[in-house]
């Protein structure tokens, strides 16, 4: 069986019309039940009043009620006959001394009953029917009179109040139904309009592809959660846009990297063949082939570190060791290179700087800045290593005196394969990944690189590292 969907749209308005339809059901009952008490506290605050005014106009004599009041006053005798129309009198032993034509309708009250409430001396509402099933709500109590007590009940006819009631019920929810297909349509319009924008991130994602990553949404201007959304795909989408364009930049890199070395190699070996007649002239091409051999081997070998680094398959293994050693030690083993390039070396290191790192990697990382700093100084230059501590950081400062680096090249000499061309000081060029291996070891380490250059009068690199390892 098919799986049936409904869209995000259908199911907010269904969502928005149920809760509302709810809410409109609750606050009908509310006011109705509301209503109804109204009309209940109003219609027994009339019959108090009326059981008052039986007090001053019934008076019972010798067994009889006598109603006394001005019979040529027109609103006495109305008040009066308001009062007969459902009207008990009894006395003690339940007989019944005047009873109105309605209030026979509803039955009169046995003589257990009235000697009861005599007993009680609690008044007492009741609800009761009359033979039409017409609803009456009576009030009864004990009145005393020539220090004997009578059983007086009077009511009054509740229909006004249920019609008032069956109004309002059969007016509030014959609207309902309108409200609620004005709720549907009002939802369905905002639910669409809502989702404007999330249709228009679907339709964007259906446009991305790796030739075409330059799709952007507007913001809304509302900074809410669509806002956000959307500034949370077009983050994406740019940082989609740089990945694809690095992998592209880095095929191209790496396609020129190899073709080099490949080229010469082809080249040194087929003229080796048409023209060598000797075997030192066959020998000569073989090393010349074997050293462009090695700087591929080297190529790709850096590539695939790099790659593992990168991609997070190349863990740091952290070991508490003395930073300022290891510096020197790495600083020992470029003086002698140094020297042969007229280079002078010097290093300012502090008696001990212990630190959690991964050793093989920072060795690497100090080696990087000491082959580029010695290899672009030219000959009665000087580099200089210095480590200090502050604040619970590490700071490693490479300076030396050499070409410089252009401030145009500086936001790139971090990228795979990145050579100025400015800065190159001979035939003798590197891989152009020392300082990516830089930058990586400091940012797997929590740390960061600073580069200052000016053209002619040298670089400094600061590398600045946690004491601490990071988390």
């Amino acid at each position: 069986m098919a799986r049936f969907t409904r869209s995000l749209r259908y199911r907010l308005t269904l969502s928005y019309v149920l809760l509302f339809t709810f809410l409109l059901a609750l606050v009908g009952v509310f006011f109705r039940e509301a209503l109804s008490s109204i009309l209940d506290h109003q219609t027994r605050a009339v019959l108090e009043e009326e059981w008052g005014a039986i007090k001053g106009y019934l008076w019972i004599r010798e067994g009889l009620p006598i109603w006394f009041y001005d019979e040529a006053d027109p609103e006495e005798a109305a008040v009066v006959d308001r009062l007969q129309r459902v009207l008990l009198v009894a006395d003690a032993d339940g007989k019944v001394l005047e009873v109105s034509p309605l209030y026979s309708l509803i039955g009169v009250d046995s003589p257990e009953k009235i000697r009861e409430a005599i007993r009680s001396q609690a008044a007492d509402f009741t609800v009761r029917k009359d033979y039409y099933g017409a609803p009456y709500l009576v009030r009864s109590g004990v009145l005393t009179e020539e220090k004997r007590q009578f059983y007086v009940a009077v009511g009054r006819p509740l229909a006004e109040s249920q019609k008032v009631l069956e109004q309002f019920t059969l007016r509030y929810f014959s609207l309902t139904p309108l409200l609620i297909l004005s709720c549907c349509l009002v939802g369905w319009f905002l639910a669409r309009r809502a989702l404007g924008p999330v249709n228009d991130v679907a339709r964007a994602a259906q446009r991305i592809s790796g030739s075409h990553l330059s799709v952007r949404i507007p913001s809304r201007g509302a900074d809410d959660e669509l806002d956000r959304l959307i500034e949370s795909f077009n983050r994406m989408i740019a940082r989609l846009e740089d990945s694809f364009e690095q992998i592209r930049r880095f095929s191209t890199d790496v396609s020129h990297e190899l073709r080099t070395p490949i080229t010469a190699i082809r080249g040194q070996l087929e003229v080796a063949l048409l023209t060598a007649q000797s075997a030192d002239q066959f020998r000569e091409a073989v090393e010349n082939a074997m050293q462009d051999v090695e700087r591929l081997s080297q190529i790709v070998r850096g590539l695939l570190l790099l790659a593992q680094a990168e991609s997070g398959q190349l863990a740091l293994e952290r070991t508490r060791l003395d930073f300022a050693a290891l510096v020197g030690d790495v600083v020992e083993q470029f003086q002698i290179p140094a020297e042969g390039a007229g280079v002078q070396l010097e290093a300012e290191l502090p008696p001990e700087c212990m630190v959690v790192v991964d050793r093989l990697q920072c060795e690497r990382l100090v080696s990087n800045l000491l082959s580029n700093a010695v290899k672009y100084t030219p000959e009665g230059g000087s580099v200089k290593v210095r480590l200090e501590t502050a604040s619970g950081k590490i700071r490693l400062a490479v300076e030396d005196t050499g070409l410089g680096i252009p401030a145009e090249d500086i936001p790139h000499i971090f990228d795979r394969f990145y050579r100025s061309a400015r800065a190159s000081p001979g035939p003798e060029r590197g891989l152009g990944l020392g300082l990516s291996f830089v930058a990586w070891i400091a940012k797997a380490h929590g740390g960061r690189v600073e580069v200052r250059s000016v053209v002619g009068q040298g670089s400094r690199f600061l590398v600045e590292l946690p004491a601490e390892p990071v988390a």
